[in-house]
């Protein structure tokens, strides 16, 4: 069976983002079901994966992260209120045995992702 992770990368400090709120939500009929909380370690990951197993059906998900949270934490300079607050991926599970790895490369201006294994 198959998992889901994720971990924050930081590009503006060069490091990884330790500290991030993050919340997984499950899309149904347009709706979202929440289905965990975590906060990344030092490491910019959680320590355990968010879905795996039977947990992990096809579907669509989304993840919120707190980056705003996260850089005023920092001390880093932002807007009011701040260009990036919470940043939200919405992306699908086709096939829930493979495992889906989704990153987040932030800055307080800008993010990426991409889907890793």
């Amino acid at each position: 069976m198959g998992r889901l992770t994720t971990h924050v990368l930081d590009t503006a400090q060069g490091k990884p983002g330790r500290g991030v709120a993050v919340t997984l939500y499950r899309i149904i009929d347009n709706a979202r079901k929440i289905l965990s909380t975590a906060m990344t370690n030092t490491d910019g990951r959680c320590d355990q994966p968010l879905l795996e197993g039977n947990a992990l059906e096809p579907g669509v998900y989304e993840l919120d992260f707190q980056v705003g949270a996260y850089f005023a934490a920092l001390g880093v300079p932002q807007t009011a209120p701040p260009f990036l607050d919470v940043v939200t991926l919405r992306f699908g599970v086709a096939d829930s045995s493979q495992n889906y790895h989704v990153p987040l490369v932030v800055t307080p201006w800008s993010y990426s992702t991409y889907r890793g294994s």
